[in-house]
């Protein structure tokens, strides 16, 4: 029998069917790992500032796809995000450091000074990875559950706002209130049109989706709801997500993020989900205890890691 050979490299385009046969199996094998369907992981390559051939490394082990990290750079704030898989049969023979160590030398050229990886609370054996390989623990977002299918939903004054849905065509005007909203928030890279469309148009997203709220003529907030389809197949009971909720800095304090969040889940209920989940930065106190006044509960915790590269 031959001896098994392992090779770190980059992406090609012919890895593509291994690549989703590696996460496929992975949800099934271990249920920590999040399902992606193929239209999914394609989407995730599409993205306009990731490039696949530079950004994805792979571990491949005599022609089989065992492991793989997506490195997001975000120059623009001076960070990586990376993003890793390897398959729950290949775990603990050093796949993992390997990637990692590949992936890392891959950005010290592009002049990014920090590293950062989010993981699961609840996964004991990844985050001493993390801290053997000299990442420290920084913050954790919350990680929260609203069943809405038998919730009466408070009324929003009619008089203090008024709401739209995104149309084809805006998403100019989503990005420049998305970027209004987060400007200076922990870990927002501004976003380009260029991006804000091409999600817009990923697997399951569409323009209605983005609920806009005005106060007379001024666009003053929006949600940004999602419900992924491909996950929903196997569920019981269908889950919606906020995916990200912002109101302007001048009309904050005035319980408009309260009217825009009920916008969106009455928008998610009207499409039959009973139940919304939505991440929030532990340290946004008021964001949290916005979730908490109808209902919100926390069910869960993504620890954040970072290291100098």
């Amino acid at each position: 029998m031959p001896s098994d050979h392992l090779i770190i490299r980059n992406f090609s385009d012919d890895d593509f069917d291994r690549y989703v046969t590696l996460h496929v199996e992975s949800a099934q094998s271990d249920p920590a790992c999040r399902f992606a369907s193929a239209r999914h992981l394609k989407d995730d390559l599409g993205h306009t500032k990731f490039k696949p051939q530079t950004d994805l490394w792979v571990a491949d082990l005599n022609g089989v796809l065992v492991g793989s990290l997506a490195i997001q750079r975000e120059p623009e704030i001076g960070r990586a995000l990376l993003t890793g898989c390897v398959h729950p049969r290949q775990r603990r023979k050093g796949i993992a450091t390997k990637l990692l160590t590949e992936g890392l030398q891959g950005i010290k050229p592009s002049g990014i000074q920090s590293a950062q990886v989010s993981v699961m609370e609840s996964k004991a054996g990844a985050k001493r990875f993390l801290n053997q390989m000299g990442f420290a623990y920084i913050r954790y977002f919350a990680e929260m559950r609203l069943a809405i299918n038998t919730l009466q939903l408070p009324a929003i004054r009619e008089e203090a706002t008024t709401s739209r849905r995104l149309e084809t065509g805006e998403a100019s005007l989503l990005t420049r209130i998305q970027n209004r909203c987060f400007a200076g928030s922990w870990g927002f890279n501004l976003n380009t049109e260029e991006e804000i469309a091409y999600r817009l148009s990923m697997q399951s997203r569409s323009p209605q989706d983005v609920i806009l709220t005005y106060k007379r003529k001024q666009l003053i907030g929006y949600c940004w709801t999602i419900i992924n389809s491909a996950e929903n197949e196997s569920r019981a009971e269908k889950v919606g997500q906020i995916h990200m909720l912002g109101v302007h800095p001048n009309y904050r304090q005035q319980e408009i993020g309260k009217a825009i969040l009920i916008s969106g889940l009455n928008a998610l209920k009207a499409r039959g989900v009973h139940i919304v989940e939505l991440t929030v930065d532990s340290e946004n106190t008021a964001a949290c205890s916005l979730y908490e006044s109808v209902g919100y509960q926390r069910f869960a915790k993504t620890e954040w890691y970072e290291r100098t590269v």
